[in-house]
């Protein structure tokens, strides 16, 4: 499975715009086969074939990396099994994150994953809601998947102030963007019909 990741990685990163060196793709199937050693247990993300994990999960969560400037600091919201800070944090050493998961067990694989990975120092976890938190001196907030996303989307962009903020998904949620009269550009993610990073400048 680690094999076909990277194989997948190598034929698709310039469709995303991205070019990976060996070894960040290295340690990109590092992460990718410890979240999959957790995910029968935690599900941190759905299953999906390796070839489908590199480019619906890794190589999309990749995309963000030419909306943050060097030494940028963001907060992912609700990052789950660590996507999408985690790959952008591997492949830019210059990032740090925070990474707001408010089910204990899930932090605890973000933990051992950013320790693991060699992350100590520019990925902290915190184990909360992010409206029971607060985003810090971060410059972006980002956010991948949400639980009750729509719901919480108004919420989402209050608390993010006036910090940059990076959303992937769909049609929907540009249509609330535009309803709550947030002004958000959009980038439709390559191999999909559907799905965008909307980016709200701060």
């Amino acid at each position: 499975m680690r094999n076909e990741l990277t194989i997948a990685l190598a034929a698709n990163q310039a469709a995303f715009g991205i070019e990976l060196n060996a070894e960040s793709v290295g340690r990109l199937a590092d992460y990718y086969q410890l979240l999959i050693d957790h995910n029968a247990l935690l599900h941190l993300v759905a299953p999906c074939p390796p070839e489908e994990f590199a480019t619906r999960h890794i190589l999309e969560s990749l995309t963000l990396l030419k909306h943050l400037p060097g030494h940028a600091k963001f907060v992912d919201v609700g990052s789950g099994g660590g996507l999408p800070a985690i790959p952008c944090l591997i492949v830019r050493e210059d990032l740090k994150a925070r990474l707001i998961e408010s089910k204990e067990k899930k932090a605890a694989f973000l933990r051992t994953a950013i320790e693991n990975l060699g992350l100590t120092g520019r990925g902290d976890v915190v184990a909360k809601q992010f409206s029971e938190t607060d985003a810090g001196d971060a410059e972006f907030v980002v956010c991948r998947a949400l639980d009750k996303f729509p719901e919480r989307l108004p919420r989402l962009v209050k608390w993010s102030g006036k910090r940059g903020l990076l959303l992937f998904g769909g049609e929907q949620i540009g249509k609330l963007l535009a309803e709550f009269e947030v002004p958000a550009d959009r980038e439709l993610m390559p191999l999909s019909e559907r799905r965008c990073l909307f980016i709200v400048k701060g």
